[in-house]
């Protein structure tokens, strides 16, 4: 019968060298932390329950992992990762005898796939420990896997490594299943008899295979996976490694990705197939994006929802829109909050709304602000035209009803409504709400002043220095 698998996640650690005053499982890569990358991986193996340990900054962190249904436990001294585990003891009091993952919190490239071959590999073995180990060009900063001909293996950190073990390249990911049974015995053997005066629990690896219990220890055929985030540059890479994976399964999915080196998509925006990205794009937050699109350069697009055949041009910028089947937007236009912009619309160049419903087929070709507006099917919006929506105190809405046109230069003094059909001439100032199929003037007489003009240019003339 197989054991049940429960999980713990290291995330302790103050991480001085990333100079931050939050614990560093909290950074994003490209809109997820590192902590939840990692609990996204390990939750791909459906464990019985997941432990994180907490530490520096551990109320954030508590706070943060509690939407995976996770328990938490505190390290209140951290002496090391040894250390970390009993911590987490505790709570685990209730599995009784299981398999129990350990995985630290800054290892952000680690895969599912990689999970659950070690676990399964620990399981048809009947391992007391298997260790997730990693051959790489440069072994600095990590333990080295140190193998005898008697196959027995131990971990020598990199602070207490010597010259024999320094230049092995077999190092280890910090990723282990332990039967809990022979966790619990060796962890209460450890010593911090080494150069950071810690409990390290690679040397419990160690302990259990000297005793003649079953180690095994596997190398990942995905070595750039074991990258761990200890300062601010390793962020890089590592972002660099995610938007790749990121790209490709876009491209399996039937999307085009123009050049790929320039694109940032976060990992949780979907994109329908068909739909063509093109260079120097920024997609972020929970944008959901429909079949057959054309996201145009420079265009950054947040937190939205746009449906299939969307087109949205060059420099505009979206965020926490609503952008309905067939509508096109920009160039150099800029969606705010709580815009929907209904199937078949057209906004055009500089054009800025905010919270407001924009309808079915109606256009705003260039040069208007619509704030708290309600826009029906078949308006047009005329150049220059802006909602004047706040007064100083409250926003008001306005309410355009359908097939009205509203001519340039136009300003609606909110709250007002503009009736269904109805004309509003280009340079008015609308304060009263306009009656349907009506034409509405709103603006001042014309005054002509013939020869003004010249008379004001004879008269600066005279007032010029030395005119006299």
């Amino acid at each position: 019968m197989t054991k049940p698998l429960v999980a713990i996640v290291l995330a302790a650690g103050e991480g001085t060298r990333f100079r931050s005053g939050a614990n560093k499982v909290l950074h994003p890569l490209l809109g997820t932390s590192m902590l939840g990358l990692i609990l996204d991986a390990v939750g791909s193996l459906a464990p019985a329950s997941t432990v994180v340990v907490t530490g520096y900054d551990g109320e954030s962190v508590a706070r943060h992992a509690a939407p995976w249904g996770v328990t938490t436990a505190v390290q209140r001294e951290r002496r090391g990762t040894g250390h970390a585990v009993l911590a987490a003891r505790l709570a685990l009091r209730s599995a009784g005898a299981c398999d129990v993952l350990v995985v630290p919190g800054d290892l952000p490239l680690l895969r599912p796939a990689a999970l659950k071959a070690l676990a399964a590999r620990h399981r048809r073995r009947e391992n007391a420990a298997t260790v997730l180990s990693a051959i790489v060009p440069d072994p600095s900063g990590f333990g080295r896997i140190v193998r005898d001909g008697k196959s027995r293996v131990r971990i020598v950190e990199d602070a207490d490594a010597g010259p024999e073990t320094r230049p092995i390249t077999e190092v280890n990911s910090s990723v282990y299943i332990f039967d809990s049974g022979a966790l619990w015995r060796a962890l209460a053997k450890l010593s911090p008899a080494n150069a950071r005066g810690e409990y390290y629990l690679s040397d419990a690896v160690g302990l259990l295979s000297e005793a003649g219990r079953q180690v095994e220890v596997v190398p990942t055929p995905q070595p750039g996976d074991i990258r761990q985030v200890n300062t601010r540059y390793d962020l890089g890479p590592v972002v660099e490694a995610l938007r790749d994976r990121k790209i490709r399964a876009l491209s399996d999915r039937g999307v085009t990705v123009l050049n790929p080196a320039s694109a940032w998509i976060d990992l949780g925006v979907e994109i329908g197939p068909e739909t063509v990205l093109f260079p120097s794009v920024v997609i972020e937050g929970a944008t959901t994006i429909g079949r057959a699109g054309r996201i145009f350069p420079g265009a950054h697009i947040i937190a939205s929802r746009l449906g299939d055949g969307v087109t949205v041009f060059s420099s505009t910028v979206i965020e926490g829109a609503t952008i309905e089947d067939g509508a096109t937007v920009g160039p150099f236009a800029r969606l705010r909050p709580k815009t929907i912009i209904r199937a078949g619309a057209h906004i055009g160049n500089f054009v800025e709304m905010k919270n407001t419903d924009f309808g079915r087929g109606a256009k705003a070709g260039h040069l208007s602000y619509l704030g708290d507006t309600e826009v029906q099917e078949g308006v047009n919006i005329g150049a220059g035209t802006i909602t004047c929506n706040y007064d100083g105190v409250r926003k008001n809405r306005t309410v355009i009803e359908a097939g009205a046109f509203i001519g340039s230069g136009t300003e609606l003094i909110a709250p007002v409504r503009v009736g269904h059909g109805a004309y509003v001439a280009a340079g008015s100032v609308i304060t009263k709400d306009v009656s349907p199929d009506a034409l509405a003037v709103a603006r001042g007489r014309q005054v002509e002043k013939p020869g003004w003009a010249r008379k004001k240019r004879e008269q600066q003339a005279q007032d010029k220095p030395g005119s006299k």
